[in-house]
This record gives structure tokens, C-alpha cells and sequence, in this order.
């Protein structure tokens, strides 16, 4: 029976950089994936071009049932020293908005990067290799994989969410966890467009493809994004961010013009053209398609000059604050990242072992620490990866 001293389950962000890690403290390490590739959630991410990180890491930015389990991980390895890293590498980056860094190049460079890495530490890595049970022996684990079993004191499990199940995204890591006695957070799809029942879909749909940018509420959460309107109900930054906190049942808030003072927009195009219709006034502010669509819904399609200014604040209101029910999500199959995961009281902060049981260890997606849009998610995989590296 082959054995080595980690056996890391996953070789996307957080595995990769476990095995890195590890590797270089002259550990026998072997990574284990069943895709094809290693990094293929790198490979799609940011339009192929890696939204690696993001300079504005906090813990209010990650979603968990203890949101600062993930600081300790995140201090100790920084969005700039992965930057660092790709600056050694020659691998131009730039910051496009709200702090997020992608690839001047392709996602490739950070995949070629961290595989590079990997053999140059002395890892092995193999591929289109399916893992089976993982199970204690003696002091250390055992794991059956299509190659045979293998043997190690420690075993990293990184082994992703559900999200993207097309590119082989299982619940496997969560199995592991229960198998060892570890309790989960329940899971739910996170990042992820929100689908609205038919009578809604019958105006939306037509709209399918405007976007404009607005603030997007649920509770006391919101977002100041792109909001996409789609066949199947909404999309767009601000949506996918508001996801990971709306529940079903409730209501989402949408600001189509935040920032601006609407009422004395129209009373201001009221003055200038009495006669022009109200959706003229409202494509000042918005896509004119939307703009139909809104006069329509207030039953307002009269010439602006005809309509009293009560009526003009009514119409900047329902623009503040028009609340919409959506009735799910479009689920696993789109959603960017997987909420919940393994119970991060369960875990050691510092090193993402579990608790109870010496030489397991969980990092990533798999936990139960969810970051917003933007290239958090890069960073707590990078980050939550490294700790375990430098004790598994």
C-alpha cells in the first residue's frame, strides 16, 4: 500500500495551495482530483481571466455562522502575498472595480502557477482519480482511490461545494465530515440568480438583457451594482450578492436610481416638456424598455405636464423602493459558491483541523465561510489552504 505523509481531496484553489504548502515543509504530499484538470473553478472564474482576490478583505464580507472564524487565516496569508506570488511569477494583474484584481492575461497563468508549484515542492498530483471511503488507520487515515488504497497521518479535504455540478462539484467533503462525527451548517446555493413566479416572469421577460446599475436590499443587507434582468427572473452583481442573504419568502428591494433626486428630475422634465410622455422623463434615468414597463405599472402613460407633482414623488417612491417577491433561485447548477458547509466550531481557526479528530482537516468552500462577489472566495481558499499546509 502506497503511503505519504497528506493526502489532500481536491486540487482546486484552497488544495492546491495545501499541497503547495505542505510540499515545501518536505512533506510527501499527493493531491487527488477526479476532474481531468487541476483548477478548473480557477481556470472559468472572472471570464477566464481569475478574479483572484480582492484588496478589501474583512470579516463582514464573509457570510458564517461565526463570520470571524475566517480572520486568523486571513491575516496570516494576505491577498498581497498572493500577489506577491504572481508578481514573482511574471503574471500581470489589474484592480477593475471595488477592489477586485483579475488577470491582465488568462486564469491559465494561475493555474500553470500553482501546478508548478506543486511538482516543484515534490508533490504529486493525480487526476481523473475518484476517492472512495476515508476512514481512520491506526494513528493516521486510510483512502481508497481507482489507484489503490493510500495511507497518510493526514488527510486535507478540499473538496468544494455543489455549485457547478456540470464541472463535477459534489457534496463529497460533506460526507467525509459526518463520517468523522463533524456537524454541518446547512447548505443552500449562494451567488446565484434569483427566479421569480410566472405573473412576474410575464413582464420580465421581455426585458431580458437590460441592465442598468441600482441598489439591491433585503433586510439590512444591500448592494450599489449592475442588476441584469433574464428570462428566468434576475441577475447581475448586486443580485448575485444579495442571494447569499435573501430567504425564501422575502421580499428583494430594488433602487433603480440611487443617488439621484427622481422627484426633481421630473418636475424639472415636466417644466421643459409638458407634453412628452412619462417614459420619455424616466429614459433620462433608466433603459427606455424599462421605462415603458414602470410608466405601464403605475398606469401613468399620460403626458408628464398632465400629472400633479404628488403624483411625480409617488413615481420617484416606487423608483426608491420597488419590492419584488422572488420564489427561489436558479440553485446549484449557476450558483458561484455553496453557503454553509462544515461548522467552523468544529475546526481550529488557525489551522482548519477538526477539533475532534487529529490529522482532518477542512478548507475552502467546504466550510462554512462564504465571501461575497469579487474575489473573496479566491482569497479564503488561498488563505484557509496555507494554514493547513504549514501543520498538516
Amino acid at each position: 500500500m502506497k503511503q505519504a505523509d497528506v493526502i489532500v481531496l481536491g486540487a482546486g484553489a484552497a488544495g492546491l495551495m495545501a499541497g503547495i504548502e505542505a510540499a515545501r515543509r518536505g512533506r510527501r504530499v499527493v493531491v487527488i482530483d477526479h476532474a481531468a484538470r487541476a483548477g478548473e473553478k480557477i481556470r472559468i472564474s472572472g471570464g477566464g481571466r481569475c478574479n483572484f482576490t480582492n484588496l478589501g478583505i474583512t470579516a463582514d464580507r464573509f457570510l458564517s455562522k461565526n463570520p470571524r472564524f475566517a480572520l486568523s487565516a486571513l491575516k496570516r496569508f494576505t491577498a498581497w502575498d498572493f500577489i506577491g506570488r504572481l508578481d514573482a511569477a511574471g503574471i500581470a494583474w489589474h484592480e477593475k472595480t471595488l477592489g477586485q484584481l483579475f488577470c491582465d492575461g488568462s486564469a491559465k497563468e494561475v493555474v500553470a502557477l500553482l501546478t508548478g508549484d506543486l511538482a516543484a515542492a515534490g508533490a504529486e498530483l493525480w487526476l481523473s482519480c475518484t476517492v472512495g471511503a476515508v476512514r481512520r488507520s491506526g494513528q493516521g487515515f486510510e483512502v481508497e482511490t481507482v489507484r489503490g488504497p493510500l495511507r497518510a497521518a493526514s488527510v486535507i479535504v478540499a473538496t468544494g461545494g455543489k455549485s457547478i455540478p456540470k464541472m463535477g462539484a459534489t457534496g463529497f467533503g460533506y460526507q467525509i465530515a459526518e463520517s468523522f462525527g463533524l456537524p454541518l451548517v446547512e447548505t443552500r446555493p449562494g451567488l446565484v440568480p434569483l427566479t421569480f413566479a410566472e405573473q412576474e416572469l410575464a413582464w420580465m421577460a421581455p426585458l431580458a438583457g437590460v441592465a442598468l446599475p441600482g441598489r439591491v436590499s433585503c433586510g439590512k443587507t444591500s448592494f450599489d451594482e449592475a442588476v441584469l434582468f433574464t428570462h428566468r427572473g434576475l441577475s447581475g452583481p448586486a443580485i448575485l450578492q444579495i442571494s447569499s442573504y435573501w430567504r425564501e419568502g422575502q421580499a428583494v428591494a430594488l433602487n433603480l436610481c440611487p443617488g439621484v433626486d427622481v422627484a426633481a428630475g421630473l418636475r424639472s422634465a415636466k417644466q421643459e416638456n409638458g407634453r412628452a410622455l412619462l417614459r420619455t422623463a424616466l429614459a433620462r434615468l433608466m433603459p427606455e424598455k424599462l421605462a415603458r414597463r414602470i410608466e405601464a405599472e403605475l398606469g401613468m402613460e399620460a403626458p408628464i405636464g398632465t400629472l400633479p407633482n404628488a403624483s411625480l414623488e409617488r413615481i420617484a417612491g416606487h423608483l426608491r423602493d420597488w419590492r419584488l417577491m422572488p420564489v427561489g433561485s436558479e440553485g446549484y447548477r449557476t450558483a458561484e459558491v455553496t453557503l454553509g458547509g462544515v461548522d467552523t466550531d468544529a475546526l481550529d481557526a488557525r489551522t482548519m483541523e477538526a477539533k475532534g479528530v487529529p490529522g482532518l482537516y477542512f478548507v475552502g468552500e467546504v466550510v462554512d465561510v462564504t465571501g461575497w462577489l469579487g474575489g473573496y472566495n479566491f482569497q479564503w481558499a488561498w488563505s484557509s489552504g496555507w494554514a493547513a499546509g504549514q501543520v498538516a
